[in-house]
């Protein structure tokens, strides 16, 4: 079968990586990269061996897929152009800015029967792949995501930029729907939310507490599940994971701690995660998670298969975020008397207007603007 040709639409940070691991892909040909700005383009053109273009209208008749790494505000008229021409899309996360356009283009893809896929990258590292099948209805899952700032991705605040891989990763897990969203956060370094805590309830009885920062002086990805027979741990960064199985007789409740002896209660303290809680590290295939992603985009439309993070998947991840985004904004830092609301609440600080002069509401998306 002929290679994929495909096409990398932003050659900022995250598209020239794209761009490399594809022209490295034996089933993919890298026959363009699409960036305004000409030093970008032409830099990533030039380690890549593709075609440099500035308009992504010019991808007609040369690709037959792309993958869409620009800000998050122009996803949607890219994606919507690019569907309309019959172009196969991987498009990185967030989806969309609003929830209509994600619907929109779901059912764009859907009616033109061409893949379309969200970079919801977490869904291939070696960390989540090693120990999935293991967890089964899960009850409760902790996770933190932070880091520094990085002055990239500062047209959203933390939680599509950050927290939404874990929202992901959650929902794929848990597959159920979410019924209440609790949600604090700040603001630190500008008009959007920096730190956000999270805590989901799904109809299922699972709770998930999510954490997520950008002004992080610890870099942190990990994610701990708890189901009725396991508990895993999970390191996104390191790319590795670890399991905690009790055995049979912990299972069916009938270990007696309080009938130990002084010599058996000494003895299970120094083997409770060899005898009772058996700790093991899962073993992991060395993989790239951005390779994996291309490679399951590009098997979906050899296939005609749906790929494992579908436009759905990416749709119903920004639809918890804005549920996120929703709650922090309400949150009344002093209590109904007061006037500190949302992520602008910094303390004593004379330029913070509470409410609706700082955040608009349209249903979906929540809008920052300065005040004044």
């Amino acid at each position: 079968m002929s290679r994929l040709r495909l096409a990398v639409v932003g050659t900022g940070h995250l598209g020239r990586i794209h761009a490399r691991i594809a022209a490295a892909q034996e089933e993919i040909q890298l026959v363009a990269v699409v960036d305004p700005v000409e030093a970008s383009r032409n830099q990533t053109a030039a380690e890549t061996g593709a075609q440099p273009l500035t308009d992504y209208r010019d991808l007609f008749g040369l690709a037959d897929a792309a993958i869409i790494v620009t800000p998050t505000s122009s996803h949607f008229q890219i994606s919507k152009e690019l569907l309309h021409g019959g172009v196969h899309l991987l498009v990185e996360k967030p989806i969309t800015c609003s929830l209509d356009e994600a619907d929109e283009l779901v059912e764009l893809a859907k009616s033109q029967q061409l893949t379309l896929q969200v970079g919801h990258v977490e869904r291939f590292n070696p960390a989540l792949t090693a120990v999935k099948e293991k967890l089964v209805d899960p009850k409760y899952i902790e996770a933190r995501r932070l880091s520094g700032y990085t002055f990239r991705s500062t047209d959203v605040g933390v939680v599509l930029d950050l927290m939404i891989h874990d929202i992901d990763v959650v929902l794929n897990l848990v597959k159920s729907p979410v019924e209440k969203v609790e949600a604090v956060g700040f603001s630190v370094l500008g008009d959007q939310e920096d730190m956000v805590n999270a805590r989901l309830q799904f109809a299922s009885g699972c709770v998930a507490n999510l954490t997520a920062s950008r002004v992080s002086y610890a870099n942190q990805r990990r994610m701990q599940v708890f189901t009725p027979r396991c508990c895993a741990t999970l390191d996104f960064a390191a790319r590795q994971s670890s399991l905690v199985e009790p055995t049979e007789e912990i299972l069916s409740r009938s270990f007696s701690a309080e009938s130990l002896s002084v010599e058996q209660q000494q003895h299970f303290r120094e083997n409770l995660f060899t005898e009772l809680l058996v700790q093991r590290q899962a073993s992991s295939l060395e993989v790239n998670a951005i390779e994996e992603e291309q490679r399951d985009f590009s098997l979906a439309i050899r296939d005609g298969k749906s790929p494992q993070v579908t436009g759905a998947d990416g749709r119903d991840a920004l639809a918890v975020a804005h549920a996120i985004l929703q709650q922090v904004e309400a949150h009344q830092w002093d209590g109904d008397a007061g006037s500190r609301r949302g992520a602008l609440a910094m303390p004593e600080s004379p330029h913070v207007l509470a409410g609706p002069d700082h955040w608009s509401l349209d249903d979906t998306v929540i809008i920052p603007r300065k005040a004044g």
